[in-house]
C-alpha cells in the first residue's frame, strides 16, 4: 500500500491548451448553437463534463443524448486540430512524472475529458506510462467538484484519500479535491492565486513544475 499518491487533472495541468478550448467552445456555443453570451461568459462555464456545460447554457434536456455526442465530438476534432502543431507539455512536468516514478509514487490521471481527448494527450506526449489510473468524464455519474473522480482514481491506486496530492489548474478542481479529502497544487495557467482564496487545502502554488521537486521524497 503505497503512503503517497499523485492524481493530475488533463487540460491547463497536463498541458496548457484551455485558449483552444475556449476559442473552439465560443464558436461552437454562440455561432453554432446561437448562445448570447460574451468570451467571458463562455469561459465561466468551462469545467465539468461537456455535457454539463451544455446543460448549464441550454437547460437540462434541450440536446437529446445523441445530439450532445454530436456535439462534443465535433467539438474535440476541431480543438485536436488546432491544438495538434502547438501540442507540448506543462514546463518541468516530464522531469517530475519521471522523479515520482523512481521514487515509486503512483500517479492518475482524474479528468473531466472525454477518453478521446484524454487519450489525444497521453498518447500525443507519449506519457501514458506514467499512470497506472485514468479516471474520465465517462467513469463517473458527475464531474468536479463532486469529488468522484479523484475518490475513484485514489480506490484504483490503493492510497487513501488523505494521501493523495491533487494537481489542478481550475478552483472547481481544487474543491472537488477538498471534498474528497485530499491536498492540491494549483497549477495557474490559467487562474491566478487570487481565485483560488476560497480554498484552505493548497499546499503550493505554480505555473509550471519545476518548483514543485520538494514534494517527491
Amino acid at each position: 500500500m503505497a503512503s503517497t499518491a499523485f492524481l493530475f487533472d488533463l487540460n491547463g495541468t497536463i498541458v496548457d491548451d484551455m485558449a483552444y478550448h475556449k476559442k473552439v467552445w465560443y464558436h461552437v456555443l454562440v455561432n453554432e448553437l446561437g448562445a448570447n453570451m460574451s468570451f467571458e461568459e463562455v469561459a465561466a462555464q468551462m469545467y465539468g463534463k461537456n455535457s454539463e456545460l451544455l446543460d448549464r447554457v441550454f437547460g437540462k434536456g434541450h440536446f437529446s443524448p445523441e445530439q450532445v455526442h454530436e456535439i462534443e465530438m465535433a467539438k474535440e476534432r476541431k480543438y485536436q486540430e488546432i491544438y495538434r502543431p502547438d501540442m507540448q507539455a506543462l514546463p518541468g512536468l516530464i522531469d517530475f512524472l519521471e522523479a515520482a516514478r523512481l521514487a515509486g509514487i503512483p500517479m492518475g490521471i482524474g479528468s473531466a475529458a472525454i477518453p478521446f481527448n484524454i487519450d489525444f494527450v497521453l498518447d500525443g506526449l507519449k506519457i501514458r506510462t506514467y499512470f497506472s489510473s485514468v479516471v474520465s468524464a465517462f467513469d463517473v455519474p458527475v464531474s468536479k467538484p463532486n469529488p468522484d473522480v479523484f475518490l475513484k482514481g485514489a480506490a484504483e491506486l490503493g492510497v487513501a484519500p488523505e494521501n493523495c496530492i491533487v494537481f489542478e489548474d481550475a478552483p472547481k478542481g481544487v474543491e472537488a479535491a477538498a471534498n474528497a479529502g485530499m491536498k492540491a497544487v494549483a497549477i495557474t495557467t490559467m487562474h491566478s492565486e487570487e481565485e483560488f482564496s476560497g480554498y484552505n487545502n493548497i499546499i503550493a502554488y505554480t505555473k509550471d513544475y519545476h518548483t514543485l521537486k520538494h514534494l517527491i521524497p
